[in-house]
């Protein structure tokens, strides 16, 4: 397989230049400086990359498949089918399936149909307690043998702190990571969106930003306690923000994510009660929007994820405060991240950083190259694409979307995991 005439980021130079890859027995071979238009190779893969960017692929570290047990949402198939339409070759499963992973035969079950379909690497994360009620912690060593890489409540809080603790000591002594979002159990349990004046005018139940900050503070002195490794899933205000920034300066075992539709959407895309902007933990104010961006630049927060979670037409044309939440992002990945980079200035090099390298080093996995001799993971997508979000391109079986009929400037042309081509447009 060769790809030619695409633009790799050359470290050295500080700036994009035409190269052609050549990809065989699963790695790349080959890596030249492109001085013709084609190619003298035999190879019967030919990709023309002309005018495309030639990068590693994505790591998103938070898709929700929806299998087992909600299939009528999302299969195995379809979601993996959209990740690598997105250019992601490996992901994170939270552990909220129907059953619960909670028991090793049901993480290799997973990990197992994942490679049968050969589109991308499925790392599931474990639960961390049984069925995710939170009153008894799984079995994290078998879990972890079993394939989980951490382990996580999903969006459950728990809410006894005694086995929040004895899960935290159990996880510091084997050094497992825990996966947590940072929600209180009781304030804005009921909550529809972030408490604010459109809110009040729109008449819905708010989540106030304590609700995430209380249970940040109690989550940072226990990790501190426990000296557990803590990983903080989808921080969405300014306040929490600054805690673990200032976390982080005490030198906690800390790592932080946000999903990508946070850095796009605020509480006023609620609008006329729009269900697609339902999220966990909510959308809130245009201040909150604005310091996950500078949590992302000064390292505050470590990387991006597409919080994808499909949910049905049905779910989703209830009423606002009976509709399910999520979003999907998988194929909206890439060009929300560079058009949050064009609107902060930020080099593109540097936002795919933050959905690839970053991610898979807090992971403790390899990290994808485009270098001679690198496994072959590599995604080619047109910066300029523009194109426009509609439910019949989108390839996940979700499609719950803020952003159905935006028009987008990112699109991937092809994803190869592991030396194979898995998919390729049109």
């Amino acid at each position: 397989m060769e790809i030619l005439n695409g633009l790799v980021y050359c470290n050295t130079a500080k700036k994009y230049i035409p190269k052609n890859i050549t990809i065989s027995s699963g790695k790349i071979q080959r890596i030249d400086v492109n001085t013709k238009s084609g190619s003298a190779s035999s190879s019967s893969l030919k990709i023309n990359a002309k005018n495309c960017i030639v990068t590693s692929s994505f790591t998103d570290c938070a898709v929700r498949i929806k299998e087992p047990g909600s299939e009528y949402k999302g299969t195995m198939y379809s979601e993996l089918k959209s990740a690598v339409a997105g250019g992601i070759t490996r992901l994170v499963c939270p552990p909220d399936t129907d059953p619960v992973l909670d028991e090793p035969g049901l993480v290799r079950m997973l990990i197992n149909k994942s490679i049968e379909f050969e589109k991308a690497i499925v790392t599931p994360l474990g639960a961390l307690t049984q069925r995710l009620e939170g009153h008894d912690i799984t079995e994290m060593g078998e879990l972890f043998e079993a394939g989980c890489i951490g382990f996580s409540q999903a969006n459950q809080p728990i809410r006894d702190n005694q086995v929040l603790l004895n899960a935290f000591q159990y996880a510091s002594n084997f050094d497992f990571p825990i996966w947590v979002s940072p929600r209180d159990p009781w304030i804005g349990r009921d909550g529809d969106m972030h408490s604010g004046l459109t809110c009040t005018r729109l008449g819905l139940k708010g989540v106030p930003v304590c609700a995430e900050t209380l249970s940040l503070v109690t989550l940072l002195r226990i990790a501190e306690m426990t000296n557990a490794r803590l990983h903080l899933c989808r921080l969405s205000s300014l306040e929490s923000v600054d805690i673990v920034r200032e976390a982080k300066k005490q030198g906690l075992r800390i790592t932080a994510d946000v999903g990508i539709h946070y850095l796009h959407l605020t509480d006023l895309d609620v609008g006329a009660f729009n269900t697609n902007c339902k999220a966990i933990p909510p959308f809130r104010g245009q201040r909150d929007r604005d310091a996950l961006t500078e949590g992302l630049l000064d390292g505050t927060i470590d990387f991006i994820c597409s919080d994808h979670t499909p949910v049905d037409t049905e779910d989703k044309t209830l009423p606002f405060s009976e509709a399910s939440e999520g979003q999907i992002g998988t194929e909206l990945l890439l060009p929300l991240t560079l058009s949050w980079a064009k609107r902060n200035k930020i080099e593109m090099h540097e936002a795919l950083n933050l959905i690839s390298t970053k991610a898979a080093t807090i992971l403790n996995k390899e990290v994808f190259r485009v270098e001679e001799g690198a496994v072959a993971n590599v995604t080619v997508f047109g910066v300029n694409d523009s194109w426009t979000v509609e439910e019949q391109t989108l390839l996940s079986q979700g499609k719950n979307s803020p952003f159905l009929g935006y028009e987008m400037y990112g699109k991937v042309h092809a994803t190869i995991m592991n030396g194979r081509l898995v998919f390729l447009k049109n």
